[in-house]
């Protein structure tokens, strides 16, 4: 086959050729923009799930339709490098700049004059770029650097300038569970007072199954704020449909047989069926592809797994942080009791706190419950076992 018309796109956050298995995510975002027309309040949504899951393809396919439905978008990716209310501030401070550019065209109302002046202030205040407005800066609002005031004042102009128009502003963050204590603390409250009052302004956010123990945590109220909606693998149908749909559109077809194995290797798992897919469509001869070939696309596609999406991770991990993660690898991709792993390691279970904290924070494992800890990426117990020599005894 044709690599150049191969149709699948495996890597980190590209949009699949057929989204398949979210419509009711993306129903879920609509309602939201439906109810912001006719000024009406909703809840901010959060999707969770393992990596390779498809959760910032989906974030990003609800950011683009907020974007048509003409809201004020802002796009963020939380990192536990650039750790810090101060970091994250700036980054939504240049987010809004370039957002509130693009309303300069426009005839401003006076509240939105006053919103896009408490940007101006709240960008100058914590020194993301010099860029203008336009505006007078507007002392005294989200300029105290105390981040949930300046947040919650800033929330309060633009969203109430947005809500003259039938309006929204919209946070966007991807890997939200990594973002720092006191920017989670200061958007949880944002939403929360914006809820009570009416205003339309949404936190919609995606990270891992941890993600809602860690707003709650931080605010005890965050269960009830948001429409948590958990990711997982698709069914059997809508993989089959991920595969054979795109190859259709280019004249390929699968056999039964070659589907069922390429179905069996991805398990459910939306990256994993775009690698196989791809593997297929190079390595086939012919445009129906048959059992050989999905068994041929299966050994080279987890090759190229191997190298790529599982090798990232587990370079990143020391020998002794390596020697943690094997000693996860018997309770498969279930999570791991922290007293298990311990006992593997022929260690005290007060012993793992630093190799511990470090894989969380290199995000290569995170804590389901209390006591417990489990791969963020589907299917590392298999390749930890496939790659024991890596390990320094």
């Amino acid at each position: 086959m044709d690599s150049a018309l191969n149709p699948y796109s495996p890597g980190s956050g590209l949009r699949p050729p057929q989204m398949v298995g979210r419509a009711a995510e993306i129903e879920a975002l609509e309602t939201v923009v439906t109810r912001t027309r006719h000024g009406l309040p909703s809840r901010g949504l959060v999707l969770t799930g393992l990596r390779g899951v498809g959760k910032t393809v989906l974030l990003n396919e609800m950011h683009a339709r907020a974007e048509q439905a003409d809201w004020l978008t802002v796009r963020v990716e939380a990192r536990r490098e650039q750790s810090g209310a101060a970091a994250v501030q700036r980054v939504l401070a240049r987010g809004l700049v370039a957002a509130g550019r693009s309303l300069q065209h426009r005839t401003l109302s006076d509240r939105m004059r006053q919103a896009l002046s408490t940007i101006g202030a709240f960008n100058a205040k914590v020194g993301a770029t010099g860029i203008e407005l336009g505006v007078q800066l507007r002392a005294g609002r989200a300029d105290s650097g105390d981040t949930e005031i300046d947040i919650l004042e800033l929330v309060e102009d633009v969203s109430l300038a947005l809500a003259e128009e039938h309006r929204a502003l919209g946070l966007f963050i991807d890997e939200m569970q990594d973002l720092d204590d006191a920017t989670t603390a200061a958007l949880i409250a944002a939403q929360h007072t914006a809820g009570q009052r009416g205003w339309p302004f949404y936190v919609i956010g995606a990270g891992l199954p941890n993600l809602p123990r860690v707003l709650t945590e931080t605010r005890s109220y965050a269960e009830r704020l948001f429409d948590y909606r958990p990711i997982g693998k698709l069914s059997r149908e809508e993989g089959a449909r991920a595969l054979a749909e795109p190859a259709e559109r280019f004249g390929a077809a699968y056999t039964d047989d070659a589907l069922t194995v390429l179905l069996d290797a991805a398990d459910g798992y939306p990256y994993f069926i775009q690698e196989y897919g791809q593997a297929i469509w190079d390595l086939a001869p012919e445009n129906l592809f048959t059992a050989d070939d999905a068994a041929a696309a299966v050994r080279y596609g987890l090759e190229q797994l191997d190298a790529g999406f599982f090798r990232s991770r587990w370079e990143r991990a020391t020998p002794s942080q390596r020697r943690f993660l094997r000693a996860m690898a018997p309770d498969n991709d279930t999570p791991s009791q922290s007293a298990d792993v311990a006992r593997r390691l022929e260690m005290k279970i007060t012993s793992l706190g630093p190799n511990r904290a470090s894989l969380m924070s290199k995000g290569l494992i995170y804590s389901p419950e209390h006591g417990q800890v489990a791969y963020t990426v589907p299917g590392m117990a298999s390749y930890v076992r496939r790659h024991w020599e890596d390990v320094d005894e």
